[in-house]
């Protein structure tokens, strides 16, 4: 398997030709360029979004040439403050040609999981994403057995059914 970071991660975005879809699963992250953005949020200060402009705009790029980006987000009710910042910070996904997702966890019993958090590309390319101990982002592996990508496909269409669009979900 492979560890992909920083440019060739981005690059799966660039190469991908139909869909591209991420499920997330926790309900805290640790994430570098987020812990300033986040620490600005929770005490109402100002943000010029700055941190996030790039990968926002490789998802318009993408949007734009036709494909569909979607993001689901398990989330455990009541809502994290960081769950709570993720949704705030949606609009900006959203805008990028997003579709957006929110599903509560209580919703979810029925699915059976991977154990990590993942993209899903043209129904064929899977990456785990990789988190450190504490909880950093690491990078996303690369995975190729055709068991683990279908049943990321079934978890997919499991979760996008009793998903919430990000227009229609209200923060618990």
């Amino acid at each position: 398997m492979d560890l992909l970071t920083g440019e060739n991660f981005n690059q799966l975005f660039r190469d991908f030709t139909r869909t591209a879809f991420h499920l997330e699963m926790q309900d805290e992250y640790t994430v570098t360029e987020e812990a300033e953005p986040f620490r600005k949020w929770l005490n109402d200060e100002p943000d010029d979004y700055a941190w996030i402009r790039e990968w926002h705009e490789l998802i318009k790029s993408a949007t734009a040439a036709g494909k569909s980006v979607s993001r689901a987000r398990v989330v455990t009710e009541p809502v994290t403050d960081y769950v709570r910042f993720e949704h705030a910070m949606a609009r900006f996904n959203v805008a990028a040609g997003e579709h957006l997702y929110w599903v509560p966890r209580r919703v979810t019993d029925h699915i059976k999981f991977p154990e990590h958090d993942f993209w899903l590309l043209d129904d064929k390319t899977l990456a785990f994403n990789v988190f450190t101990d504490d909880g950093s982002s690491f990078g996303a592996k690369l995975v190729t057995d055709q068991a683990s990508i279908d049943q990321c496909c079934r978890v997919r269409d499991e979760v996008l059914a009793v998903g919430i669009p990000h227009d229609r979900y209200v923060l618990r």
